[in-house]
């Protein structure tokens, strides 16, 4: 099956000069100054994120504390303790989801 004239024409692109007349009125607007303001909560985020930006991840004095005490025996670990902040942990998980 042949399909013939069913593509319709497509209309004349504009001239170069129209183009120029269309570009030349929108040049105010380009040209105008634009005013931003942050609200304070945004501020208050753009700081909190710079503060956390030049925080390290690691407290590499204190992981140096800690293998030192480990290399001479001092470090203990307290099961108990471990024990009660993963009980903790899940307690606050579950309470959290069944909130949701």
């Amino acid at each position: 099956m042949k399909i013939e004239g069913s593509v319709k024409p497509v209309g004349a692109t504009p001239t170069g000069e129209t183009r120029a007349r269309s570009h030349a009125s929108a040049a105010p607007f380009s040209n105008a100054a634009a005013k931003v303001e942050l609200s304070s909560l945004s501020a208050s985020l753009i700081k909190a994120e710079a503060a956390m930006a030049s925080t390290p991840v690691v407290d590499r004095a204190r992981v140096d504390e800690i293998r030192q005490a480990i290399s001479e025996g001092r470090f203990t670990v307290d099961a108990e303790r471990i024990a009660d902040g993963l009980i903790k942990s899940v307690r606050e998980l579950l309470d959290s989801g069944s909130r949701s």
